[in-house]
């Protein structure tokens, strides 16, 4: 038995909802902490299942991991390096994580190549290239990545590829390598800088993150800190959208609004009204709204991770839209279950173009993270019927208490036991 997210739409979200810390943070902080040599406190972190596999990773491995409400206390100091060919990792793209973390700690890994959303092979290629540039030895048998180094040493290392993954383990490994290395063409996600303000709290030396250059300074070890997970702009932006698709009034709390510009210039263009405060963002959807041209880029532009949940938006507005992803090719497979739901939605190569359309509740299914979240937008937009929403399970990987959060902002949703 597997469980379904039945929603039945037409009512406008209204209240407040708060945000929980980030998972695209989360996933590479647990394994940043294993590289202390005594204990890691993370403070904010999301209760989402992503974090229960990174636990039982790190218990596999021998790490004392405790957790209470929104905490994580990692004791690293009984770790051993030991091979994980499968189980959980299979379960987690973040978990190649490790392999930095593994290397940077032990200056070995063995890791089952990662599992987690299906909806584009992401290569590794760029992360091996750094690794190989620190001085290891990487082979690939049976399906397992195989790193080894006598020693690390820094080394300049171009990016081929702007990849958020590639960075931050880079700078992972990196953090106890002998002398300087500088990352070009890197990432620049808020999510790397919380990673490298980690790291520098146990002892690291990292300039530069949140620019396409980082300089790290390798040292000989690393000490256990304390420290609070930033706010997941994901999560938050996906928010925001429920709230102008339902025409609601939501009030985001616990955001960083600064994080979240690129959508809210791109909802104020469609109509929707935006009030920014410090540390929150109140959405008032509006009756119209306009089509518009969306292009998801690499950070600062607009993020891939909400070019599915805007699509869904996108159906609410007079005429015709176009949504381009350029980070990723095949990121459309939430288009054909939209469909069902009545969507006017044709993808042309990198492209969606996406007519009005009037949703009507049905059975969907989600097919990885982002896709889930749009069709739950979709199904709160609907005008009639339910939708029944299997493949929860891709859902709740990044969406912390999506069903209860919902509800206090008056959906009508709830969760049913489906056969599969």
């Amino acid at each position: 038995m597997a469980g379904k997210l039945c929603i039945t739409g037409g009512r406008p979200l209204r209240g407040t909802v708060a945000i929980s810390g980030a998972k695209n943070s989360a996933v590479a902080l647990i394994p940043a902490a294993i590289l202390a040599e005594s204990t890691v406190i993370l403070d904010n972190l999301p209760q989402i299942s992503d974090v229960d596999i990174y636990t039982g990773l790190l218990t596999e491995l021998g790490a004392h991991v405790e957790r209470r409400g929104d905490q994580m206390i990692i004791d690293p100091k009984s770790l051993k390096s030991l091979p994980m060919p499968n189980g959980n990792v299979k379960k987690l793209r973040a978990s190649y994580y490790l392999m930095g973390a593994l290397l940077g700690r032990f200056g070995e890994a063995t890791i089952g190549l990662p599992g987690g959303c299906n909806f584009e092979p992401r290569p590794i290629d760029q992360h091996i290239k750094g690794f190989e540039a620190l001085g290891a030895e990487v082979s690939n048998k049976y399906g397992c990545i195989h790193i080894r180094a006598k020693e690390l040493r820094g080394a300049k290392i171009y990016l081929d590829v702007v990849s958020v993954g590639a960075t931050i383990n880079i700078m992972l490994a990196a953090a106890r390598a002998k002398g300087t290395t500088l990352i070009e063409n890197a990432a620049k996600e808020p999510e790397i800088i919380d990673v490298a303000t980690l790291l520098n709290a146990m002892g690291a030396r990292i300039k530069g993150a949140g620019t396409e250059a980082i300089r790290i300074e390798g040292v000989d070890s690393l000490r256990g800190c304390r420290h609070s997970i930033i706010p997941d702009r994901i999560q938050a932006g996906t928010y925001m959208i429920m709230a102008a698709a339902t025409r609601g009034d939501v009030v985001i709390d616990n955001v960083i609004p600064k994080h979240l510009e690129a959508l809210t210039a791109k909802l104020q263009e469609m109509g929707v009204h935006i009030y920014e405060m410090d540390e929150s963002i109140r959405v008032v959807g509006q009756p119209e709204y306009e089509s518009i041209d969306v292009k998801a880029l690499v950070y600062p532009g607009f993020a891939t991770d909400l070019q599915s949940p805007m699509t869904s938006l996108l159906t609410q507005a007079k005429g015709v839209s176009m949504m381009t992803d350029y980070v990723y090719n095949n990121r459309f497979k939430h288009v054909p279950e939209l469909v069902r739901m009545g969507a006017k939605i044709k993808v042309e190569g990198r492209s969606a173009i996406v007519e009005h359309s009037i949703l009507n509740g049905t059975k969907v299914r989600a097919t990885d993270l982002r896709a889930g979240a749009s069709l739950v937008v979709a199904a709160l937009a609907a005008s009639t019927g339910t939708t029944e929403i299997t493949g929860t399970e891709y859902i709740y990987r990044g969406y912390e208490n999506l069903v209860p959060n919902l509800r206090s902002l008056g959906a009508d949703v709830w969760e049913e036991e489906a056969q599969e």
